[in-house]
């Protein structure tokens, strides 16, 4: 049981875990969700963590056949620029190793902002919080959760 799951159980929310074996060399983690699990790639989504030019975290919750934007990111939340979180402020902040970040259950809250195409879904698959371990859920379930805004963030 992951804290992401543990926050879905508590809270009551219809969810979905889906399990697969997990390959330590696949070349992307959500698109071997997708590969794995026989899943629409518009409907995975990655969680990145961003860093802020205001040292803030954040998280980005986008498809993983897109890229992240880091300027419309940057835009989303209202700051200058965003880059890529280094790989322990991940870690410390969320309690997931990379490949496994769930943007539900993180030991801190960050501002979190989801790819505006999950509003037109149903369900959404996220990882639940450890690699080869997926959860689907509504978006609009994963945003009230997360306190996330819906917004246009990724090219591609």
């Amino acid at each position: 049981m992951t804290p992401a799951i543990t926050l879905l159980n508590k809270k009551r929310i219809a969810h979905k875990v889906l399990k697969y074996e997990h390959d330590a060399n696949a070349a992307s983690y959500g698109l071997e969700a997708v590969e794995k699990l026989s899943l629409d790639a518009e409907t995975v989504f990655k969680t990145l963590v961003v860093s802020t030019d205001t040292n803030k975290l954040a998280v980005a919750v986008v498809p993983v056949n897109t890229k992240l934007s880091e300027k419309k990111m940057a835009k989303a939340l209202g700051v200058k620029k965003v880059e890529m979180a280094q790989v322990n402020a991940v870690m410390v902040a969320t309690g997931y190793v990379l490949g496994g970040v769930s943007p539900l259950g993180q030991k801190k809250r960050l501002a979190s902002v989801i790819h505006k195409s999950a509003e037109s879904l149903s369900t959404i698959h996220v990882s639940a919080g450890k690699r080869g371990l997926e959860v689907a859920l509504s978006p609009t379930d994963l945003a009230v959760l997360t306190g996330a805004k819906f917004a246009d963030i990724s090219v591609g």
